[in-house]
């Protein structure tokens, strides 16, 4: 029997069936579609195709049916029967759209590439608004991405709208990796709704990837601020991306704008001025807060910015080395004025304890020191907050002069008043870190594990960092010799002894050669030496880390701090712009990568607003 005897006797019996009556024929009819079906999912086109073409012609070009019949004939590369079917579906259903699309495909399937393009084209010449969704559907169901694009874009047109199908348009931007198209036409949808700024914020978080696409938005959106003053979406947008770039500097600017506008009082220059604290680019906020002391002196934020002011020049006077001691008792005379001028409350408690902290840690004044923090702790109608803060810095002082007794003891009555809150926490944390002093390593490892649930991403870090290093550097030392040594060093680094410290590491490196704790205490070496203003011997020390491969979890805070060093200490600006670059192509996952960046174009001489 030959193939198409074969294929006739296969389907004999449907056929046959047909003339036994309306409902039986209607029933052996589904099963002929089903049947058809079964062989095009199979891939057997010849039998779908004969199945199908059996079927009536209206059935035949039903959208339930039409896709696979094309399918089966495509697949057998019978393009002019496929054509003639879709032809004349078209000419039956003249308003179904996505139909002339689909005849374009037919032809690019066929090789036919100008004759698709001219039935594309054909296609959105003939385009209703009403049509778009249903076209631009089409097209992407066919994997033809620009096609779609075009649809909208022509859809846009028809109906006068230059916002018309934004979020449809974004969202094949996205796919198609498109961030320059993404980002005008994210940014367009401000010109008509400034409500959609979280929405804009958000898109272009996700498309933003490299430093070209950070200057290719800075520059688009300080056209659009320039061009729209009116227009404070702009502004927001302009400011949220400075803030990401930690573009302190340009961020004011717009903060400062922002608040004129809206009348609130400094309240944006003073959240740019904290966050720019945090970044520790003092200047910056320092910046912010003389503005808002000069601007705003009836502010609701006043008293808290005189206390920042001074408090943010305290630590960059601290992170300045060497620590300029004349400088920091200026400070406490800046601290004095600010108490006269708004009298010492319970709200002028951080100037108290800020005071406090610089007489015992900087100036080595410990007793004058507890004098202040007993007064905040006595203070009449100060919050439990506000007393518990000041028994932490207390129980510091205590650890300071050796007294570790009664620092635990404060420690514990704020993680007893406070349980469960971040300053709870954060007893829970010095607890953690006086048992780690000790060499108790379970107890501190103890807190630790509880504390790495933290709510407060912050005390969680540093509770994580201290627990990896006791569990790395115990878990061969089980008796942790080497860590106590180390532990040992660092203790008398918060109690800013740092030419013991210095002798201690000297000696653990020695003692111990080829210890897990060798990069750990290198590092901290070279933190030390540069706070002595031993410069070349801080460099030096973190070449060893930056050399070794073995020292690769060490590496990149090792070579951005002797950017750092190199930019700030040895006003080496080529060599330090160089290691910036570094961190970047090295390091891409690096915490420093953003603030490398915004370093290396400083350096580089790009112009930031």
């Amino acid at each position: 029997m030959n193939k198409s005897l074969r294929l006739l006797a296969g389907v004999s019996m449907v056929v046959g069936l047909l003339a036994a009556g309306p409902a039986v024929a209607q029933e052996q009819e589904d099963s002929q579609v089903q049947l058809a079906r079964e062989y095009e999912r199979k891939g057997d086109h010849e039998k779908a195709a004969f199945l199908f073409s059996r079927l009536r012609n209206d059935e035949q070009i039903a959208p339930n049916i039409l896709p696979d019949y094309l399918a089966a004939l495509q697949g057998m590369k019978q393009y002019k029967e496929a054509e003639k079917l879709l032809k004349r579906a078209i000419k039956q259903r003249p308003g179904e759209a996505a139909l002339p699309v689909m005849l374009g495909q037919l032809y690019a399937q066929s090789v036919d590439e100008l004759a698709a393009r001219k039935q594309w084209d054909k296609v959105l010449s003939q385009l209703t608004v009403e049509q778009v969704p249903a076209v631009a559907w089409e097209f992407q169901r066919l994997n033809q991405p620009d096609w779609a694009v075009r649809t909208y874009l022509r859809g846009r047109e028809l109906a006068r709208s230059e916002t018309e199908f934004g979020p449809q348009l974004i969202q094949l931007y996205t796919r198609q990796n498109q961030p320059d198209k993404l980002m005008g036409e994210t940014l367009r949808l401000l010109q008509t709704d400034e409500q959609q700024l979280p929405f804009v914020r958000n898109m272009l978080q996700n498309s933003l990837q490299e430093e070209k696409d950070f200057a290719a938005l800075e520059k688009e959106l300080l056209s659009l601020v320039q061009k729209n003053p009116d227009r404070p979406a702009y502004s927001e947008l302009l400011l949220w991306l400075q803030v990401q770039r930690r573009d302190f500097t340009g961020a004011l600017v717009q903060a400062k704008a922002l608040d004129r506008r809206g009348r609130t009082e400094g309240q944006r220059v003073l959240e740019v001025a904290e966050i720019a604290r945090r970044n520790k680019d003092y200047e910056s906020a320092i910046q912010a807060y003389d503005y808002l002391v000069r601007e705003y002196r009836n502010s609701p934020y006043y008293a808290l910015v005189r206390q920042r002011l001074v408090q943010t020049r305290e630590e960059q006077v601290r992170t300045t080395y060497p620590v300029n001691v004349a400088q920091l008792r200026g400070l406490l005379q800046e601290y004095e004025q600010v108490l006269q001028d708004l009298g010492r409350t319970p709200e002028t408690a951080p100037v108290l304890r800020s005071m406090a902290a610089l007489r015992a840690f900087q100036l080595d004044e410990k007793e004058p020191a507890i004098k202040l923090l007993n007064e905040v702790i006595t203070m009449p109608r100060a919050s439990l907050e506000v007393v518990d803060q000041a028994k932490i810095d207390l129980a510091d002082i205590y650890l300071l002069r050796a007294e570790p007794w009664e620092a635990t003891l404060l420690y514990s009555q704020v993680e007893k008043s406070h349980k469960d809150t971040p300053l709870g926490y954060e007893a829970k944390l010095r607890n953690a870190r006086l048992s780690y002093f000790a060499g108790d390593f379970k107890l501190a490892q103890s807190h630790l594990d509880i504390l790495k649930q933290a709510t407060s991403r912050e005390i969680a870090n540093d509770a994580m960092q201290l627990s990896l290093l006791i569990t790395d550097n115990t878990a061969m030392d089980t008796a942790g010799v080497a860590l106590r040594d180390y532990a040992a060093v660092e203790q008398q680094v918060f109690q800013n002894k740092v030419p013991e410290a210095l002798r201690g590491l000297d000696a653990l490196l020695t003692k111990y050669p080829g210890h897990s704790l060798q990069d750990e205490a290198w590092f901290l070496k070279a933190q030390l030496l540069r706070r002595t203003g031993d410069y070349p011997g801080a460099l030096s020390t973190l070449e060893r880390i930056t050399a070794n491969p073995k020292y690769d979890v060490l590496s990149d805070d090792a070579l951005f701090l002797a950017a750092s060093i190199l930019e700030e200490n040895v006003q080496d600006r080529e060599k330090a712009q160089q290691l910036y670059n570094q961190v970047i192509t090295k390091y891409p996952g690096s915490i420093y990568v953003a603030e490398a960046r915004k370093r290396f174009r400083k350096l580089r001489g790009d112009v930031v607003n």
